[in-house]
């Protein structure tokens, strides 16, 4: 079953076609790569399944979904990085969505926070100010964030930017464990070495989409070998 669908989108910012021709799905338990280099449209794109921006032609549908329970992890800003807030207050702030008119968080929030704290292990850093982590334990938390948002799918926009090897295996390796628990992902990368590892799809963008389908079709591709040199991954 399809949570969402795009059908020929076209995106662009003040008259510039950015995203052009862009079509695809993902079904739930998938965990989709959206692959290409800097400037290629993923984030664009991303933005469009979000709601951040509306595309000029063509239809992004929702299955049994609603756009505001998508959970996000967005690229992260320096002043991002330097929110002073505790750890809790930054995970229990993913549930906004859910909260619609009532001005409190509710118990259930606080307790849903609380065990997306437990899941990604950061129970220890709990009270402690966000701005004073390391980029993974941010990464952790905004993950955590992410899955008080929805339980069913996530978007992450290169979420292992700026962190060291050990960092980004760890942080790969948790979404690669939550998606084996059901939760659908699509991740937008321009780490197609490391990305690579983990996914079952993948969309490469280069403003229109040179490829979408299975990763091990993927890897057989022009595509990939021009962009990777014909790098093994296993």
């Amino acid at each position: 079953m399809n949570l969402l669908s795009c059908a020929d989108i076209i995106m662009a910012y003040d008259g510039q076609t950015v995203v052009e021709g862009v079509s695809f799905a993902v079904a739930a338990g998938d965990y989709l790569l959206v692959v290409g280099e800097n400037g290629s449209g993923k984030s664009t794109l991303i933005k469009g399944l979000l709601g951040l921006l509306k595309p000029v032609s063509g239809r992004i549908e929702f299955h049994g979904l609603k756009q505001n329970e998508i959970g996000y992890l967005p690229q992260q800003t320096v002043v991002q990085k330097d929110f002073p807030a505790s750890v809790f207050e930054v995970v229990l702030s993913g549930c906004l969505n859910r909260r619609g008119l009532r001005p409190f968080y509710s118990r259930k929030d606080r307790s849903r926070a609380q065990e997306n704290i437990s899941r990604l292990g950061i129970t220890d850093l709990k009270r402690k100010s966000y701005r004073d982590l390391s980029g993974g334990q941010q990464q952790r938390v905004l993950l955590a964030r992410a899955l008080c948002s929805s339980e069913r799918l996530i978007l992450l926009d290169e979420p292992v930017n700026g962190l060291d090897p050990v960092m980004t295996a760890d942080l790969y390796g948790l979404v690669a464990g939550l998606n084996r628990e059901g939760l659908t992902v699509i991740m937008v990368s321009h780490d197609i070495g490391g990305a690579l590892q983990y996914g079952n799809k993948v969309l490469h963008m280069k403003k229109v989409p040179l490829f979408f389908g299975a990763k091990d079709e993927y890897l057989k591709t022009e595509v990939y070998n021009y962009m990777t040199g014909g790098a093994a991954h296993a």
